[in-house]
Protein backbone atom coordinates (compact mmCIF):
# COMPACT_ATOMS: atom_id res chain seq x y z
CA UNK A 1 0.00 0.00 0.00
CA UNK A 2 1.36 3.42 -0.91
CA UNK A 3 1.26 6.25 1.62
CA UNK A 4 1.15 9.86 0.49
CA UNK A 5 3.27 12.64 1.96
CA UNK A 6 0.06 14.29 3.23
CA UNK A 7 -0.94 11.08 5.05
CA UNK A 8 2.48 10.94 6.71
CA UNK A 9 2.19 14.56 7.86
CA UNK A 10 -1.25 13.93 9.36
CA UNK A 11 -0.15 10.70 11.01
CA UNK A 12 2.84 12.42 12.59
CA UNK A 13 0.65 14.60 14.77
CA UNK A 14 -1.42 11.63 15.86
CA UNK A 15 1.71 9.61 16.60
CA UNK A 16 3.10 12.33 18.84
CA UNK A 17 0.17 12.04 21.23
CA UNK A 18 -0.20 8.28 20.89
CA UNK A 19 3.46 7.68 21.63
CA UNK A 20 3.17 9.63 24.86
CA UNK A 21 0.37 7.36 26.03
CA UNK A 22 1.95 3.97 25.37
CA UNK A 23 1.71 2.50 28.89
CA UNK A 24 0.22 -0.97 28.64
CA UNK A 25 0.53 -0.62 24.88
CA UNK A 26 0.88 -4.24 23.77
CA UNK A 27 -2.72 -5.18 24.48
CA UNK A 28 -3.92 -1.85 23.10
CA UNK A 29 -1.89 -2.26 19.90
CA UNK A 30 -3.53 -5.63 19.30
CA UNK A 31 -6.98 -4.21 20.01
CA UNK A 32 -6.44 -1.26 17.67
CA UNK A 33 -5.32 -3.33 14.69
CA UNK A 34 -8.77 -3.32 13.07
CA UNK A 35 -9.40 -0.27 10.90
CA UNK A 36 -11.51 0.92 8.02
CA UNK A 37 -10.48 -0.06 4.51
CA UNK A 38 -8.46 2.58 2.67
CA UNK A 39 -10.88 5.14 1.16
CA UNK A 40 -11.18 5.40 -2.60
CA UNK A 41 -9.43 8.65 -3.67
CA UNK A 42 -11.91 9.03 -6.53
CA UNK A 43 -14.89 8.98 -4.14
CA UNK A 44 -17.08 12.02 -4.84
CA UNK A 45 -20.24 13.15 -3.04
CA UNK A 46 -22.80 15.20 -4.96
CA UNK A 47 -23.13 18.68 -3.47
CA UNK A 48 -26.84 18.70 -4.36
CA UNK A 49 -29.47 16.72 -2.48
CA UNK A 50 -32.24 16.69 0.11
CA UNK A 51 -29.78 17.35 2.95
CA UNK A 52 -26.35 18.91 2.91
CA UNK A 53 -23.53 16.39 2.61
CA UNK A 54 -21.09 16.18 5.51
CA UNK A 55 -23.70 15.37 8.15
CA UNK A 56 -24.70 11.71 7.80
CA UNK A 57 -21.98 11.18 5.19
CA UNK A 58 -19.45 8.58 6.43
CA UNK A 59 -16.99 10.70 8.39
CA UNK A 60 -13.82 11.43 6.45
CA UNK A 61 -10.39 11.50 8.08
CA UNK A 62 -9.48 15.20 7.66
CA UNK A 63 -11.17 18.49 8.51
CA UNK A 64 -10.76 22.18 7.78
CA UNK A 65 -13.43 24.21 9.59
CA UNK A 66 -13.79 27.95 9.10
CA UNK A 67 -16.02 30.65 10.57
CA UNK A 68 -16.53 33.95 8.74
CA UNK A 69 -17.81 37.41 9.60
CA UNK A 70 -19.83 39.18 6.90
CA UNK A 71 -18.19 42.54 6.18
CA UNK A 72 -20.65 43.90 3.62
CA UNK A 73 -23.89 45.68 4.48
CA UNK A 74 -25.45 44.73 1.14
CA UNK A 75 -27.95 41.88 1.07
CA UNK A 76 -27.41 41.54 -2.68
CA UNK A 77 -23.66 41.10 -2.20
CA UNK A 78 -24.24 38.42 0.44
CA UNK A 79 -26.62 36.53 -1.87
CA UNK A 80 -24.10 36.85 -4.71
CA UNK A 81 -21.47 35.30 -2.45
CA UNK A 82 -23.72 32.38 -1.56
CA UNK A 83 -24.35 31.80 -5.26
CA UNK A 84 -20.62 31.86 -5.99
CA UNK A 85 -19.87 29.57 -3.03
CA UNK A 86 -22.52 27.10 -4.25
CA UNK A 87 -20.99 26.98 -7.72
CA UNK A 88 -17.48 26.54 -6.33
CA UNK A 89 -18.60 23.88 -3.84
CA UNK A 90 -20.33 21.85 -6.56
CA UNK A 91 -17.14 21.92 -8.64
CA UNK A 92 -14.69 21.09 -5.84
CA UNK A 93 -16.76 18.24 -4.36
CA UNK A 94 -16.81 16.70 -7.85
CA UNK A 95 -13.03 16.93 -8.05
CA UNK A 96 -12.99 19.85 -10.49
CA UNK A 97 -11.14 23.16 -10.06
CA UNK A 98 -13.07 26.34 -9.34
CA UNK A 99 -14.09 28.05 -12.55
CA UNK A 100 -13.49 24.96 -14.69
CA UNK A 101 -14.63 25.58 -18.26
CA UNK A 102 -14.54 29.37 -18.03
CA UNK A 103 -12.19 31.48 -20.09
CA UNK A 104 -10.17 33.94 -18.05
CA UNK A 105 -7.55 36.52 -18.86
CA UNK A 106 -3.93 35.41 -18.85
CA UNK A 107 -3.14 38.72 -17.14
CA UNK A 108 -5.57 38.06 -14.27
CA UNK A 109 -5.23 35.72 -11.27
CA UNK A 110 -6.47 32.18 -12.05
CA UNK A 111 -9.94 31.22 -10.84
CA UNK A 112 -8.52 28.33 -8.78
CA UNK A 113 -5.49 28.54 -6.49
CA UNK A 114 -4.12 25.35 -8.03
CA UNK A 115 -2.75 23.30 -5.14
CA UNK A 116 -5.36 20.56 -5.70
CA UNK A 117 -4.92 20.31 -9.47
CA UNK A 118 -4.44 16.65 -10.35
CA UNK A 119 -5.81 15.45 -7.01
CA UNK A 120 -9.08 13.46 -6.95
CA UNK A 121 -12.21 14.49 -5.05
CA UNK A 122 -11.09 12.43 -2.01
CA UNK A 123 -14.61 12.34 -0.59
CA UNK A 124 -14.77 16.12 -0.08
CA UNK A 125 -17.94 17.50 1.48
CA UNK A 126 -18.72 21.16 2.16
CA UNK A 127 -21.38 22.00 4.75
CA UNK A 128 -22.57 25.59 5.29
CA UNK A 129 -24.19 27.18 8.34
CA UNK A 130 -25.65 30.54 9.44
CA UNK A 131 -24.82 31.95 12.89
CA UNK A 132 -27.15 33.90 15.23
CA UNK A 133 -25.34 37.17 14.52
CA UNK A 134 -26.20 37.02 10.81
CA UNK A 135 -29.89 37.53 11.58
CA UNK A 136 -29.41 40.96 13.14
CA UNK A 137 -28.86 42.36 9.61
CA UNK A 138 -30.08 42.05 6.02
CA UNK A 139 -33.75 42.06 7.07
CA UNK A 140 -33.50 38.53 8.46
CA UNK A 141 -34.59 39.08 12.07
CA UNK A 142 -38.16 37.89 11.46
CA UNK A 143 -36.84 34.61 10.01
CA UNK A 144 -34.39 33.78 12.78
CA UNK A 145 -35.08 30.34 14.29
CA UNK A 146 -36.07 30.49 17.95
CA UNK A 147 -33.52 27.76 18.77
CA UNK A 148 -30.64 29.70 17.18
CA UNK A 149 -29.37 31.50 20.29
CA UNK A 150 -25.68 31.81 21.22
CA UNK A 151 -24.62 28.89 23.37
CA UNK A 152 -24.54 29.73 27.10
CA UNK A 153 -21.36 29.96 29.13
CA UNK A 154 -21.08 26.47 30.56
CA UNK A 155 -19.38 25.70 33.90
CA UNK A 156 -15.56 25.78 33.59
CA UNK A 157 -15.62 27.30 30.08
CA UNK A 158 -12.55 29.39 29.24
CA UNK A 159 -13.58 30.60 25.81
CA UNK A 160 -11.39 32.61 23.48
CA UNK A 161 -13.62 35.08 21.55
CA UNK A 162 -11.16 34.83 18.66
CA UNK A 163 -12.00 31.10 18.37
CA UNK A 164 -15.76 31.39 18.82
CA UNK A 165 -18.94 32.18 16.88
CA UNK A 166 -19.19 33.76 13.41
CA UNK A 167 -21.87 34.87 10.95
CA UNK A 168 -21.20 31.95 8.60
CA UNK A 169 -19.38 28.64 8.92
CA UNK A 170 -18.07 26.09 6.45
CA UNK A 171 -17.12 22.53 7.39
CA UNK A 172 -14.81 20.93 4.82
CA UNK A 173 -14.21 17.20 5.32
CA UNK A 174 -12.09 15.02 3.03
CA UNK A 175 -9.78 12.03 3.06
CA UNK A 176 -6.88 14.20 1.89
CA UNK A 177 -5.91 17.24 4.01
CA UNK A 178 -4.75 19.20 0.98
CA UNK A 179 -8.16 18.82 -0.65
CA UNK A 180 -9.91 20.10 2.51
CA UNK A 181 -7.54 23.06 2.91
CA UNK A 182 -7.83 23.90 -0.78
CA UNK A 183 -11.62 24.08 -0.45
CA UNK A 184 -11.60 26.57 2.44
CA UNK A 185 -8.81 28.59 0.84
CA UNK A 186 -10.79 29.05 -2.35
CA UNK A 187 -14.05 29.89 -0.59
CA UNK A 188 -12.22 32.51 1.48
CA UNK A 189 -10.65 33.92 -1.68
CA UNK A 190 -14.03 34.14 -3.43
CA UNK A 191 -15.44 35.89 -0.36
CA UNK A 192 -12.76 38.60 -0.19
CA UNK A 193 -14.51 41.95 0.29
CA UNK A 194 -17.77 40.32 1.39
CA UNK A 195 -16.61 38.16 4.30
CA UNK A 196 -13.49 37.89 6.45
CA UNK A 197 -12.31 34.72 8.13
CA UNK A 198 -12.89 34.97 11.86
CA UNK A 199 -11.17 31.73 12.88
CA UNK A 200 -10.47 28.26 11.58
CA UNK A 201 -9.46 24.82 12.81
CA UNK A 202 -7.65 21.93 11.18
CA UNK A 203 -8.50 18.41 12.33
CA UNK A 204 -7.05 14.97 11.72
CA UNK A 205 -8.23 11.52 12.71
CA UNK A 206 -12.02 11.50 13.06
CA UNK A 207 -13.25 10.84 16.60
CA UNK A 208 -16.59 9.32 15.70
CA UNK A 209 -18.20 7.02 13.15
CA UNK A 210 -21.28 8.12 11.24
CA UNK A 211 -21.83 4.80 9.44
CA UNK A 212 -21.99 1.19 10.63
CA UNK A 213 -19.38 0.42 7.96
CA UNK A 214 -16.77 2.36 9.97
CA UNK A 215 -14.72 1.13 12.91
CA UNK A 216 -14.80 3.17 16.11
CA UNK A 217 -11.77 5.53 16.16
CA UNK A 218 -9.72 6.75 19.13
CA UNK A 219 -9.22 10.22 20.54
CA UNK A 220 -5.98 11.67 21.91
CA UNK A 221 -6.76 10.21 25.33
CA UNK A 222 -6.24 6.79 23.76
CA UNK A 223 -9.84 5.63 24.16
CA UNK A 224 -12.37 4.64 21.54
CA UNK A 225 -14.65 7.60 20.93
CA UNK A 226 -18.22 7.67 19.68
CA UNK A 227 -19.21 4.05 20.32
CA UNK A 228 -22.82 5.14 20.99
CA UNK A 229 -22.90 7.79 18.24
CA UNK A 230 -25.89 8.07 15.94
CA UNK A 231 -25.17 6.59 12.52
CA UNK A 232 -26.71 7.16 9.11
CA UNK A 233 -28.38 3.75 9.29
CA UNK A 234 -30.32 4.82 12.43
CA UNK A 235 -32.90 6.48 10.18
CA UNK A 236 -35.67 6.81 12.78
CA UNK A 237 -33.41 8.45 15.37
CA UNK A 238 -31.74 10.61 12.70
CA UNK A 239 -35.19 11.95 11.80
CA UNK A 240 -36.01 12.45 15.48
CA UNK A 241 -32.78 14.04 16.71
CA UNK A 242 -30.95 15.55 13.69
CA UNK A 243 -33.28 16.91 10.98
CA UNK A 244 -35.35 19.99 11.73
CA UNK A 245 -39.04 19.38 10.99
CA UNK A 246 -41.35 21.80 9.13
CA UNK A 247 -43.47 22.02 12.26
CA UNK A 248 -40.57 22.91 14.58
CA UNK A 249 -40.66 26.69 14.06
CA UNK A 250 -43.26 28.58 11.97
CA UNK A 251 -40.79 31.49 11.53
CA UNK A 252 -38.11 29.23 10.15
CA UNK A 253 -39.77 26.90 7.66
CA UNK A 254 -36.74 27.56 5.43
CA UNK A 255 -34.69 25.40 7.83
CA UNK A 256 -36.87 22.27 7.48
CA UNK A 257 -34.63 19.38 6.43
CA UNK A 258 -31.61 21.12 7.90
CA UNK A 259 -30.02 20.87 11.32
CA UNK A 260 -28.04 22.78 13.96
CA UNK A 261 -24.28 22.48 14.21
CA UNK A 262 -22.53 22.77 17.59
CA UNK A 263 -18.76 23.31 17.54
CA UNK A 264 -16.60 23.18 20.67
CA UNK A 265 -12.80 23.37 20.74
CA UNK A 266 -11.75 21.25 23.73
CA UNK A 267 -8.14 21.32 24.88
CA UNK A 268 -6.89 18.19 26.62
CA UNK A 269 -4.24 18.43 29.34
CA UNK A 270 -2.18 15.82 27.52
CA UNK A 271 0.82 15.66 29.87
CA UNK A 272 -1.18 15.22 33.13
CA UNK A 273 -3.41 12.67 31.42
CA UNK A 274 -0.39 10.66 30.27
CA UNK A 275 0.77 10.44 33.91
CA UNK A 276 -2.60 9.18 35.17
CA UNK A 277 -2.97 5.49 36.08
CA UNK A 278 -4.85 3.25 33.70
CA UNK A 279 -7.33 2.41 36.47
CA UNK A 280 -8.15 6.08 36.98
CA UNK A 281 -8.41 6.71 33.24
CA UNK A 282 -10.87 3.85 32.79
CA UNK A 283 -12.96 4.94 35.78
CA UNK A 284 -13.20 8.49 34.42
CA UNK A 285 -14.29 7.26 30.99
CA UNK A 286 -16.40 4.30 32.18
CA UNK A 287 -14.96 1.92 29.58
CA UNK A 288 -11.88 -0.27 29.43
CA UNK A 289 -9.18 1.17 27.20
CA UNK A 290 -8.05 -1.76 25.10
CA UNK A 291 -11.34 -2.82 23.52
CA UNK A 292 -13.84 -0.14 24.54
CA UNK A 293 -16.15 -2.43 26.52
CA UNK A 294 -18.09 -0.82 29.39
CA UNK A 295 -16.70 -1.48 32.87
CA UNK A 296 -19.92 -3.37 33.58
CA UNK A 297 -18.74 -6.07 31.15
CA UNK A 298 -19.24 -7.38 27.65
CA UNK A 299 -17.85 -6.06 24.38
CA UNK A 300 -17.64 -2.55 22.93
CA UNK A 301 -21.30 -2.40 21.92
CA UNK A 302 -22.72 -4.09 25.02
CA UNK A 303 -25.26 -1.83 26.70
CA UNK A 304 -24.04 -0.19 29.93
CA UNK A 305 -25.30 -1.61 33.21
CA UNK A 306 -25.45 1.56 35.27
CA UNK A 307 -26.93 -0.28 38.26
CA UNK A 308 -24.16 -2.88 38.64
CA UNK A 309 -22.48 -2.56 42.04
CA UNK A 310 -18.89 -3.17 43.03
CA UNK A 311 -17.21 -3.41 46.41
CA UNK A 312 -17.00 0.39 46.81
CA UNK A 313 -19.97 1.58 44.76
CA UNK A 314 -21.21 1.46 41.16
CA UNK A 315 -18.93 -0.40 38.73
CA UNK A 316 -19.34 2.57 36.38
CA UNK A 317 -18.60 5.54 38.70
CA UNK A 318 -21.16 8.28 39.19
CA UNK A 319 -18.83 10.85 37.59
CA UNK A 320 -17.85 8.64 34.63
CA UNK A 321 -18.26 10.28 31.25
CA UNK A 322 -20.31 7.47 29.69
CA UNK A 323 -22.78 7.50 32.59
CA UNK A 324 -23.43 11.24 32.45
CA UNK A 325 -23.69 11.27 28.63
CA UNK A 326 -25.92 8.19 28.39
CA UNK A 327 -29.39 8.75 26.86
CA UNK A 328 -31.10 7.32 29.96
CA UNK A 329 -29.56 10.16 31.99
CA UNK A 330 -30.59 12.81 29.43
CA UNK A 331 -34.28 12.22 28.65
CA UNK A 332 -33.39 9.82 25.85
CA UNK A 333 -31.45 12.45 23.90
CA UNK A 334 -29.01 11.38 21.18
CA UNK A 335 -26.87 13.41 18.79
CA UNK A 336 -24.77 12.87 15.70
CA UNK A 337 -21.12 13.69 16.37
CA UNK A 338 -18.45 14.40 13.71
CA UNK A 339 -15.49 15.46 15.86
CA UNK A 340 -11.76 15.45 15.06
CA UNK A 341 -8.45 15.37 16.90
CA UNK A 342 -6.30 18.48 16.62
CA UNK A 343 -2.72 19.42 17.45
CA UNK A 344 -1.78 23.09 17.08
CA UNK A 345 1.85 23.00 18.19
CA UNK A 346 2.78 23.88 21.77
CA UNK A 347 1.77 26.58 24.21
CA UNK A 348 4.08 29.07 25.95
CA UNK A 349 4.94 26.45 28.59
CA UNK A 350 5.98 23.86 26.02
CA UNK A 351 2.90 21.70 26.48
CA UNK A 352 0.95 20.25 23.57
CA UNK A 353 -1.86 22.51 22.37
CA UNK A 354 -4.01 19.56 21.43
CA UNK A 355 -7.40 18.05 21.98
CA UNK A 356 -10.80 17.36 20.47
CA UNK A 357 -12.63 19.61 18.03
CA UNK A 358 -16.16 18.56 18.91
CA UNK A 359 -18.78 18.84 16.16
CA UNK A 360 -22.35 17.64 16.64
CA UNK A 361 -25.57 17.93 14.66
CA UNK A 362 -28.84 18.21 16.59
CA UNK A 363 -32.46 19.05 15.84
CA UNK A 364 -32.85 21.42 18.79
CA UNK A 365 -29.72 22.64 20.63
CA UNK A 366 -31.75 23.87 23.60
CA UNK A 367 -33.09 20.36 24.22
CA UNK A 368 -30.55 18.04 22.62
CA UNK A 369 -27.24 19.66 23.58
CA UNK A 370 -27.35 22.41 26.23
CA UNK A 371 -28.80 20.32 29.14
CA UNK A 372 -26.30 17.50 28.57
CA UNK A 373 -23.34 19.87 28.34
CA UNK A 374 -24.39 21.65 31.54
CA UNK A 375 -24.39 18.27 33.29
CA UNK A 376 -21.04 17.19 31.86
CA UNK A 377 -19.34 20.52 32.60
CA UNK A 378 -20.47 20.43 36.22
CA UNK A 379 -20.07 16.75 37.11
CA UNK A 380 -17.92 14.88 34.57
CA UNK A 381 -14.68 13.69 36.19
CA UNK A 382 -12.90 14.23 32.86
CA UNK A 383 -13.29 17.99 33.29
CA UNK A 384 -10.12 17.92 35.41
CA UNK A 385 -8.28 17.29 32.12
CA UNK A 386 -10.43 19.32 29.70
CA UNK A 387 -10.83 22.99 28.94
CA UNK A 388 -13.31 24.33 26.40
CA UNK A 389 -11.58 27.18 24.56
CA UNK A 390 -13.84 27.76 21.53
CA UNK A 391 -17.57 27.56 20.88
CA UNK A 392 -20.21 28.25 18.26
CA UNK A 393 -23.68 27.38 17.00
CA UNK A 394 -25.00 27.60 13.43
CA UNK A 395 -28.25 26.78 11.63
CA UNK A 396 -27.43 24.44 8.75
CA UNK A 397 -29.92 24.83 5.87
CA UNK A 398 -31.28 21.81 4.01
CA UNK A 399 -29.67 20.51 0.86
CA UNK A 400 -29.37 22.48 -2.34
CA UNK A 401 -31.40 21.67 -5.45
CA UNK A 402 -29.75 22.10 -8.83
CA UNK A 403 -30.13 25.67 -10.04
CA UNK A 404 -30.45 27.01 -6.48
CA UNK A 405 -27.88 28.30 -3.99
CA UNK A 406 -27.23 27.32 -0.40
CA UNK A 407 -29.71 28.97 1.97
CA UNK A 408 -31.87 30.28 -0.88
CA UNK A 409 -35.13 29.68 0.98
CA UNK A 410 -33.97 32.02 3.76
CA UNK A 411 -33.50 34.94 1.35
CA UNK A 412 -36.49 34.20 -0.91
Amino acid sequence: MTVSRRQVLGAGAAGLAAGAAAVGGFELAQAASASDPAPDPALAYDFHGEHQAGIVTPAQDRLHFAAFDVTTSSRDELVALLRAWTSAAAAMTAGRPVGAGTVGSYDSPPADTGEALGLPASGLTLTFGFGPSLFTRFGLSSRKPAALEPLPHFPADNLDPARSDGDLCVQACANDPQVAVHAIRNLARIGFGTVAMRWNQLGFGRTSSTSTSQATPRNLMGFKDGTANLRAEDTADIARFVWVGPEDDPKAEWLAGGSYLVARRINIAIEPWDRTSLREQENLIGRERAHGAPLSGGTEFTELDLDMKGSTGPIIPMNAHVRLAHPTQNDGTRMLRRGYNFTDGTDTLGRLDAGLFFLAYVRDPGRHYVPMQNKLSAHDGLMEYLQHTGSGLWAVPPGVRRGEYVGQALFA
